[in-house]
């Protein structure tokens, strides 16, 4: 059985979805659409978690994730989970960390189908000459996120 809940955010609503054992997805919405609104233990504390990333008070996640993907894709977000808290890398490093500088472009294709925003951080990812691309949730929700990380983290804010 699949639950859901939405979560208020300081970027708009967060729409939780989650069975009796893991976390399937975490999406910024630009307005809540009617669901049955279902909140599980996990949901609670899927909840806690992202409310206390956005009170700076969490800089990592520690929640059973069951995202649907290739292979490659799992290979693609399990590798965004090691970018650091405040820290940036380029499509180019994330590609050169999966061992294959010439999967540039897959690596950002599946980067963009992250279904678990924020917890895994494809918001981290930053085009090559450093400015933001592509973002599923927005470049000005991409922009907020660096820059609140940045702040919270004590390093310089982007400034794009």
């Amino acid at each position: 059985m699949t639950y859901q809940s939405y979560l208020d955010s300081p970027l708009g609503p967060v729409l939780i979805t989650a069975d009796e054992v893991a976390i399937h997805a975490v999406s910024i919405r630009d307005s809540r659409q009617h669901i049955e609104d279902t909140e599980t233990p996990l949901i609670r504390q899927c909840k806690q978690q992202l409310q206390e990333y956005f009170d700076g008070k969490r800089k990592v996640f520690d929640l059973p994730l069951a995202p649907e993907g290739t292979p490659f894709q799992q290979k693609v977000w399990q590798q965004l989970t090691t970018i650091p808290y405040g820290q940036t890398i380029t499509y180019m490093q994330l590609a050169k960390a999966l061992g294959d500088p010439k999967c540039i472009r897959a690596a950002g294709t599946a980067n963009g189908k992250n279904k678990l925003w924020i917890i895994v951080p494809c918001h981290r990812v930053v085009g090559t000459d450093g400015k933001l691309v592509g973002y599923a949730g927005g470049l000005h929700r991409k922009k907020w996120l660096l820059d609140f990380e940045a702040r919270s983290s004590g390093a310089l804010t982007l400034g794009l």
